[in-house]
């Protein structure tokens, strides 16, 4: 399996067998049997010798004849007698190179039959029995079992309908894993720049920039990678040092943990390693308190200029992970990176029963793919939302191709059906954003109440209000028709243009509101009360109170 560089992904079923995915525990895993076998299902058609068949049309006689009761004609008979025989030639007889002598003895039997049927159709029988034969004539005239079968019969064998059965349901994995994947729960937004603020946080201060384990330009150059073809790269650079911060050490030492991790090793054998590893939400808790006085954002702003972007690049000289098993971590306002000097660690994953090694000092891979899911929400290729479970899913066979998504590869450029649903994201949020606008401002419109005066004002602004909602309408079937043409670059520069429109639209709505009122309240003198039976006895309730409470006392005398 692959998933290409353009828009193209494929299956070899002759390849493997192959297995990949969580070694110890985990869902998803992809076995020999997440694909179809064609040996198995296919190609299992012709495999079936003369005793095997004669064994299984047995079984299938007894099967069949065991659910008679006491109650039967012997029209039953034969109709049960050509239900064996049908399924008998769907299984082993239709589709095969070299036919069964079996087979040629059923065709003679059917000869038979069909005589028999026709005495019972034309004989002194009832009309049950009479319809029983007859509908079971027209059923043989339709398909002949035992003799040269048109190629369009041969797809009706249940070995093909399982075997295009499995491949279904493997092609509709495909769609939910690459073609249209599940996002993260958030919105999206489109920004014109990306300023990626790298923060790299190192044990001791670096005197010598030679001497920094850290290639800024990869770095770069993969980071630019998850920006669209309209958008613009900035970055900024900051060195930080545990030693001479101590704020900044005591939250890395409050967010650092220790786990047993168990390992499933080649030989089968199981062993458990700690894992030393920080802690994402302490980390980010931590964080966030540091940042308060300083310019630490990351969050989307309303304006679609530019997005920052806060990488936190921690260099560790001990094997360091995040969250026992992840390299980078994509959260709410920021991207954490672990970066340590052990070039090959044995992962919590597996191929073919092998652990997949990474490269400690080369964490670009996983920060590219949490930058990615940062800026537009972009998952890994083995996630997915299950409808039917209300929760996310694992499933590891397609988490392939030489992207940053897949484990079973070292690249990290993103391919075309990620940079497709980059765009998709963004578009989405867009047209979401603005029905809700649309919807809310058209809201307000239904509630306001009609006057005779005020629809006079209402007219004039009536030109206004339709000119801007047809503008909106016009780019929502713009940014429409664009998708269906997989042109995702001209509908996502479209989106700043639908934001305008939408709060154009809003605009124009909450000043016609605003100009109904003051007619209301300054020409109109009478102020209208409506009346209700509820209205008079909370007056006089309420005239009690003030009375009991307010009322004159008399001077308590004063006895000696």
């Amino acid at each position: 399996m692959w998933i290409g560089r353009d828009r193209f992904a494929f299956i070899d079923l002759s390849a493997g067998p192959f297995a990949w995915g969580p070694a110890v525990g985990g869902d998803g895993v992809r076995t020999e049997l997440s694909l179809p076998n064609v040996a198995k299902t296919v190609g299992a058609v012709a495999e079936v010798i003369e005793e095997e068949a004669e064994a299984k049309l047995q079984d299938t006689i007894r099967e069949r004849f065991s659910s008679f009761g006491e109650n039967y004609h012997a029209v039953d008979i034969l109709l049960a007698e050509i239900d064996v025989y049908e399924l008998f030639a769907f299984k082993h007889c239709v589709g095969r190179r070299v036919q069964l002598a079996l087979c040629k003895e059923l065709d003679e039997r059917m000869h038979d039959l069909k005589s028999e049927l026709e005495g019972y159709n034309t004989g002194d029988s009832d009309d049950i029995n009479k319809k029983k034969a007859l509908d079971a004539l027209n059923r043989m005239e339709k398909w002949n079992l035992f003799k040269d079968v048109p190629e369009e019969h041969h797809s009706y064998t249940v070995a093909r309908d399982s075997f295009l059965a499995h491949l279904g349901s493997v092609l509709w994995g495909s769609m939910s894993h690459v073609i249209a994947p599940s996002v993260s729960h958030r919105a999206h937004h489109y920004y014109d720049k990306l300023l990626f603020q790298l923060y790299f946080v190192t044990q001791e201060k670096v005197r010598n920039m030679k001497q920094f384990p850290v290639n800024v330009k990869s770095v770069t150059e993969g980071l630019s990678s998850v920006l669209l073809q309209f958008q613009k790269p900035m970055f900024s650079q900051r060195m930080l040092s545990l030693s001479e911060d101590p704020a900044l050490m005591m939250a890395f030492s409050m967010a650092r943990r220790a786990a047993a991790v168990p390992l499933l090793l080649v030989n089968g054998t199981y062993k458990s390693t700690v894992h030393t590893y920080l802690d994402s939400a302490i980390l980010q808790h931590q964080l966030q308190r540091l940042s308060e006085h300083n310019s630490l954002k990351g969050g989307h702003s309303n304006h679609r200029s530019t997005l920052e972007i806060p990488i936190f690049w921690f260099i560790h000289s001990e094997p360091l992970l995040l969250d026992k098993h992840y390299q980078a971590k994509s959260l709410s306002n920021m991207v954490v990176v672990v970066q340590s000097e052990v070039d090959s660690w044995e992962s919590h994953l597996q191929c073919n029963g092998r652990s997949i090694l990474w490269d400690l000092r080369r964490p670009v891979k996983a920060a590219i793919a949490a930058t990615a899911e940062y800026v537009s929400g972009l998952l890994p290729s083995h996630l997915a939302y299950s409808p039917a479970h209300e929760t996310a899913t694992e499933d590891w066979t397609w988490s392939v191709g030489c992207n940053p998504l897949s484990i079973t590869s070292k690249g990290w450029q993103l391919s075309e059906f990620q940079r497709d649903v980059i765009a998709r994201n963004y578009i989405i949020t867009a047209v979401e954003e603005s029905i809700q606008i649309i919807n809310s401002a058209i809201q307000q419109l239904i509630t306001e109440r009609t006057s005779e005066r005020g629809f006079k004002l209402f007219k004039a602004q009536e030109r206004v209000l339709v000119e801007k909602y047809n503008s909106v309408v016009s780019l929502w079937r713009r940014v429409s028709a664009m998708s269906k043409g997989l042109r995702y670059g001209d509908a996502v520069k479209l989106t700043s243009m639908l934001e305008e429109a939408s709060h154009g639209f809003a605009n124009a709505v909450n000043s016609t509101i605003s100009s109904l009122h003051p007619v209301q309240c300054t020409r109109e003198r009478k102020v209208d009360v409506q009346l209700d039976l509820t209205t008079i006895p909370a007056f006089l309730a309420v005239f009690l109170l003030l009375w009991f409470l307010l009322r004159p006392r008399r001077p308590k005398p004063k006895i000696n």
